[in-house]
């Protein structure tokens, strides 16, 4: 059962921010496995519901690091939920996501590092006349949610005012941060499905956007395994005497 978090448990996450060692963890575990990590299983039990019937599937994050990496800590200080479709990797596809962090909470749709080629096509996709994405992303602004992501320096060429911000984008997120006491109620769950719904076409558009470039790379690269080899000119041996 679900019932919301604890200042106790947003104290945790900060507190591992600046106390990023084992001894610190160790003597703290208690409170990450019952005030953070037990109630994200159970949170992402409840908020993956809607889409256990789809391809879809959730994964609940964990506090360690892997260590291989920069910054080289050991431990996160923010914490995750998503809900995606199956990929090799997660920052390269759309995914429906939570994250609980010491500032709070924070929801809805994100792909944050797609390749340069899937942004290609997503702007060639929202600059068509019959687009409704930049409709959609006003309604979904008129209901609280923000557009995020990182962007070039430079700004793509855009053919239309309304949709240079996009242009911008080298990623994409919407999403909504939680208020105050939200994230200490069981209605947080109601809020993030609420949320997830309502985000749900730009993760099944870029789902599918993702899906078209990975066909025409397979395709791409069969093409160049069964295309023969040019016939290539060889010099004549010679034969030498020493």
């Amino acid at each position: 059962m679900f019932n919301g978090f604890s200042q106790e448990a947003l104290d945790f996450l900060f507190n591992i921010r600046i106390n990023n060692n084992k001894e610190w963890f160790e003597k703290n575990k208690k409170i990450y496995t019952d005030l953070i990590y037990e109630p994200l299983k159970a949170l992402g039990e409840i908020i993956y519901q809607p889409f256990a019937n789809t391809d879809m599937m959730y994964k609940v994050g964990r506090i360690y690091r892997d260590a291989n990496f920069p910054p080289y800590l050991h431990y996160r200080d923010t914490l995750w939920i998503y809900v995606r479709y199956p990929a090799w990797y997660w920052n390269r596809t759309p995914s429906l996501y939570f994250e609980l962090s010491p500032e709070g909470a924070e929801y809805g749709f994100r792909i944050s590092k797609p390749e340069a080629a899937v942004m290609e096509r997503f702007r060639s996709a929202v600059s068509c006349e019959d687009s409704n994405f930049p409709a959609l992303v006003s309604e979904l602004e008129s209901k609280g949610l923000s557009v995020g992501g990182e962007e070039y320096k430079r700004g793509k060429k855009c053919p239309k005012p309304e949709l240079e911000r996009f242009y911008k984008k080298k990623g994409l997120s919407l999403f909504k941060k939680a208020a105050g006491e939200e994230i200490f109620t069981p209605k947080l769950a109601e809020n993030i499905i609420s949320v997830f719904n309502m985000v749900q076409p730009v993760n099944e558009m870029f789902h599918e956007i993702v899906e078209t470039e990975e066909i025409s790379k397979a395709l791409l690269k069969e093409a160049a395994e069964t295309e023969p080899e040019p016939d290539i000119v060889k010099a004549p041996r010679q034969d030498f005497m020493w």
